[in-house]
């Protein structure tokens, strides 16, 4: 068993999320549209034959959300006005059953005829973002920054994935640094059986070396949409990296984004006994695996799981009667999340299950940090956990009074009901950040 996260390389002006005879086309109505061509298409996280994982993900922060933010009005999943929308032209052809019907089994060789400029039919869609349907941050925001007398907990957050751009200039401040270890001197300094671990550990390679470029574009991608630096006129992260630490733990790398579940396993292990509460795993397996399954049982953290991007085909299934790992996993500690189009609906791609699944978060067409100090558009469920992961981590920090059981609960019994999500997800609803920080026990 393997796992993969695979995502096609990061592009600041495509869009990854188109299919095969699908052109895409994203338009702003703003004072200047801003059209983005189609990119390579979105490709299944899972196949029956060889388990899979991938990670899609898309850009920054909105008005900061700052109003000097260059990418604000491109992070719908943080703040929803309306304005986005998708404009996707499909090919369809007219059936020839009729014509290979007749001729079926009357010769070797069949001969179709050709297609004239009337076989050929162009239907176009457009799908238009719904005002409100985002996490709800901005008053989560305002609440957290203007209660300057209450007390904040660290909290370290595990991102085992692939590696991430620690240098990134919306990230190097929310990188978690090992206090009992001296960079570059080549000692085990604080005896933990891993030298040089500043910000992590890398589990793939069994090495210090966190960041090797264009492979960890995913690792990078999540870790923005967590702690991206708000207010420095990027992206802007969920959580207040003063006090939330990203831990780099990498699992998964190669160009395909391939990891093992030993390799998982450790960094789990890694993260725990480091200090980290609670983890993104933006990654999956349709096979079991029982060690796995332990190590996450028995952890004192909260995980926080993409619940995967459908078959072979792209098309999201119920993971209830076909369980993807370790998001299907039946335990306390653990949050599976789908991912959510703008206009409220569940993403096409997405899994869903109504007793595997708990919660929805905005997951298509995401702006995040990209390796080399860029930014990227991504989509998917691997997009939509970091938004819950977020969440979590600000909820934890700011209410001391919490437990990450409390946390879990707090972001399930707040869930925004969502029409689309009935019967699709264990809350019936999508992740409301402000109603999740202002949970009454």
């Amino acid at each position: 068993m393997k796992f993969y996260s695979k995502s096609p390389p990061p592009d600041r002006r495509h869009i990854p999320f188109c299919r095969q005879m699908t052109a895409v086309v994203l338009a702003f109505s703003m004072a200047a549209a801003c059209p983005f061509a189609a990119a390579a298409a979105e490709q299944s996280v899972f196949t029956a034959s060889i388990p899979q994982l991938r990670t899609q993900s898309i850009g920054p922060g909105m008005d900061n959300l700052s109003l000097g933010d260059s990418y604000a009005t491109y992070q719908w999943g943080l703040k929803n006005d309306g304005e986005f929308q998708l404009v996707q032209m499909t090919a369809s052809f007219r059936s020839l059953d009729s014509v290979y019907g007749a001729r079926k089994g009357r010769s070797a060789s069949i001969s179709l005829p050709d297609l004239g400029p009337g076989m050929i039919e162009y239907q176009s869609t457009v799908i238009q973002a719904e005002s409100g349907v985002d996490i709800n941050i901005l008053p989560a925001w305002k609440q957290y920054d203007a209660d300057t007398e209450s007390s904040r907990r660290q909290v370290t957050v595990a991102i085992i994935d692939t590696g991430i751009d620690y240098s990134h200039p919306e990230l190097q401040d929310a990188m978690w640094t090992n206090p009992g270890e001296i960079p570059g001197d080549g000692i085990d300094n604080d005896g933990n059986g891993y030298i040089d671990d500043i910000h992590g550990w890398n589990f793939y390679t069994g090495s210090a070396t966190l960041y090797s470029g264009t492979e960890d574009s995913h690792g990078t991608h999540t870790a923005g949409t967590i702690a991206a630096s708000r207010g420095s006129g990027g992206v802007a992260g969920i959580t207040d990296n003063q006090y939330v630490k990203l831990m780099s733990v990498k699992a998964l790398g190669g160009p395909l984004g391939i990891g093992s579940p030993e390799s998982v396993i450790q960094a789990i292990r890694y993260a725990e006994a480091n200090g980290a509460s609670i983890c993104n795993l933006s990654l999956g397996t349709s096979a079991y695996n029982e060690v796995l399954a332990a190590a996450i049982r028995d952890s004192g953290m909260l995980f926080v799981i993409a619940c995967g991007n459908g078959d072979a085909r792209g098309q999201g299934y119920d993971t209830d009667a076909s369980p993807i790992y370790p998001a299907s996993l039946p335990y306390d500690n653990v949050i599976s999340v789908a991912s959510l189009m703008f206009d409220g609906e569940l993403a096409a791609s997405s899994n869903y299950g109504a007793g595997t699944v708990d919660i929805a978060a905005p997951g298509s067409y995401i702006l995040s940090t990209a390796p080399g100090g860029g930014y990227a558009f991504m989509s998917g469920t691997s997009m939509a956990a970091p938004m819950v992961t977020g969440t979590a981590a600000m909820i934890y920090s700011f209410r001391t009074d919490l437990s990450l059981a409390d946390v879990k609960t707090a972001i399930l019994s707040s869930a925004k009901p969502m029409e689309s999500l009935a019967g699709k997800t264990v809350s019936g609803g999508m992740l409301d950040a402000y109603a999740a920080l202002n949970y009454t026990k």
